[in-house]
């Protein structure tokens, strides 16, 4: 049999880690939010707290070929194993395989430690110890599956029906691209508060105050690109000199293109950073209505704008479908930013590719029209509106645009012209994480007919 090291002590951010692909994989709970929690209570300094951070999202984004890797070396399939072996397994696993700064044996030795703090027999740790050290003495990585979709779903960590559905669009090499981007570690974006600092002002104080170093985006005149460092503790983010949002979804505020002294409603609003955008882009004169069905997502709108020094959002629980009497026809701007599958923001939220399934698009296809007719009510004549989703499917875009235009006869495309991205054929913005280098987002603009 094989020795099992002795149990030596466990850094925090890999019991840290542990705990939370636990509750991601046991309990559903978003990595995102679950991370953020597991952080603040632990307390641990920048470091541990960045390795915790790296070996979550790691794990996650790279499952799939993680129990590829592992699975030769088990006499049992990882599905029939105890939850935390399994986490425990794969999260070392990543280290050995895409970490070069730990040591292998050093990864393995905290393995077995881990095992066994969370086991009062010696059999998890023997068992985590004998397939942790053949794993680092295997030769080669087992062949890959015959089919393309599965050879490509292994490669890059993706499931079958995702992989197969973006080869069958966009052919192998782009497809590839697509799922490569979305593996990759997304940067930090900031956007600056244009109504206290320009963008080029805070990108001086972070480099004075924080040492931080930044770049600008490419595509929004807001974003800055952040080296490396944690917003929440900036001066500049306390003072509401800027929050954290992506340069796509910056983006989706620009197509509306509101006005100073617009009425304008986010119908789906939490947590608020496309609401911010807009009034910053209204030079806060007007009215923002912020919409959202969640009382204690909808308050984090609120406790946002009140960072930012914003005053015209007002914040109303509630869906779209019920609020949407109390201000039909009254809007000037209008921005459905739908719920959805997620599958463009896979690189911040990897847990969702193991979640979803082909049939959520047909369902959640059925709220995402319901909420576009309802939010469409709200519109002036003449008034402009956004649909956009963090999604690339067409399901959850074309397929809701279309019927919707079908069955509204005072409602016309009204694409963008000059736009940092060109919209297709259709009048639909896409931002593709292996083309733009941001999150997956797609995006069209209508504008209601002015009466006779």
């Amino acid at each position: 049999m094989t020795p099992v090291l002795r149990a030596g002590p466990v850094s925090q951010a890999r019991f840290e880690a542990l705990g939370i692909l636990v509750r991601v994989e046991e309990d559903r709970a978003f990595a995102d939010i679950a991370l953020e929690h597991a952080l603040e209570k632990a307390r641990l300094d920048p470091r541990e707290a960045a390795l915790c951070t790296e070996i979550v999202y790691g794990t996650l984004r790279w499952q799939r070929q993680l129990d590829w890797r592992l699975a030769p070396q088990l006499r049992r399939p990882m599905a029939k194993l105890d939850p935390w072996v399994r986490a425990l397994l794969r999260l070392t696993a990543y280290q050995l395989l895409f970490l070069d700064r730990i040591p292998r044996w050093a990864a393995v030795d905290e393995a077995v430690s881990l095992a066994r703090l969370k086991s009062r027999t010696p059999g998890p740790a023997e068992f985590v110890n004998a397939v942790l050290r053949s794993l680092t003495r295997a030769q080669a990585p087992p062949p890959l599956p015959d089919s393309p979709a599965a050879s490509a779903g292994v490669r890059w960590s993706f499931p079958d029906w995702l992989a197969a559905r973006w080869i069958a669009r966009y052919g192998q090499q782009e497809a590839e691209a697509l799922m490569a981007a979305l593996c990759e570690r997304p940067p930090l974006t900031v956007r600056a508060n244009t109504l206290r600092c320009s963008r080029d002002a805070l990108a001086a104080r972070l480099r004075e105050e924080e040492l931080v170093e930044t770049r600008p985006t490419a595509l929004a005149p807001e974003g800055l690109v952040v080296e490396r460092g944690s917003p929440g503790r900036w001066r500049a983010f306390a003072d509401g000199s800027c929050t954290v949002q992506d340069e796509a979804s910056m983006l989706v505020a620009r197509l509306l293109a509101p006005r100073p002294g617009d009425v304008a409603a986010d119908t789906c609003a939490a947590p608020g950073t496309k609401a911010t955008h807009l009034a910053q882009l209204m030079d806060n004169r007007g009215a923002i209505i912020a919409m959202d069905p969640q009382a204690a997502r909808l308050r984090l709108v609120a406790k946002s704008a009140t960072r930012l020094g914003l005053t015209i959002v007002e914040c109303h629980t509630g869906p779209v479908e019920t609020l949407a009497k109390g201000w039909r026809g009254r809007c000037d701007r209008v921005l459905v930013d739908a719920p959805c599958s997620n599958l463009g923001v896979l690189r911040r939220n990897p847990e969702v590719k193991w979640r979803r399934t082909e049939d959520d698009l047909r369902r959640l296809q059925q709220k995402q029209r319901a909420i576009l007719a309802a939010a469409a009510s709200l519109a002036k004549p003449g008034g402009r509106l956004v649909y956009a989703t963090c999604s690339l499917e067409p399901e959850e875009n074309e397929d809701v645009v279309r019927p919707f235009l079908g069955c509204h006869r005072d409602w016309r495309v009204d694409a963008p012209e000059g736009f940092p991205v060109a919209p297709d054929p259709l009048g639909l913005v896409r931002l593709l994480p292996h083309v733009h280098g941001t999150d997956g987002f797609s995006a069209i603009r209508l504008r209601r007919l002015a009466s006779a």
